[in-house]
């Protein structure tokens, strides 16, 4: 599925680090999907905590009818630097990715 933010997503990094550990590929299938579930919750939660009742049913609204131009349209327009603000959730989502890497690799 394509996200309304996938544009702003690099997680190239964390996929590298997952192939280096000895996983099954349904585990990495797993961990992937797991890994796209929390990222999508967090950017949401970001988002979400920025706006009004109101201007939230109408994000979700733009977000179900999955117009991805009407819905950054609104978003530029309720939140300043909206984009900046998702690639900060998303880039300190993949810092505690790394971490977990780390320490899943040292306890081989």
């Amino acid at each position: 599925m394509r996200h309304f933010y996938s544009h702003l997503v690099e997680i190239e990094s964390v996929i590298v680090e997952l192939d280096k550990l000895d996983l099954s590929s349904e585990q990495k299938k797993r961990l992937t999907k797991l890994i796209d579930s929390s990222l999508h919750h967090m950017v949401l939660d970001a988002v979400l905590s920025q706006l009004t009742k109101q201007d939230k049913i109408v994000f979700l609204n733009h977000l179900r009818e999955d117009d991805h131009g009407k819905l950054w349209k609104f978003l530029n327009i309720k939140i300043d630097s909206v984009e900046e603000k998702i690639k900060k959730t998303i880039e300190d989502l993949k810092n505690e990715l790394h971490k977990d890497l780390d320490k899943a690799k040292k306890h081989k």
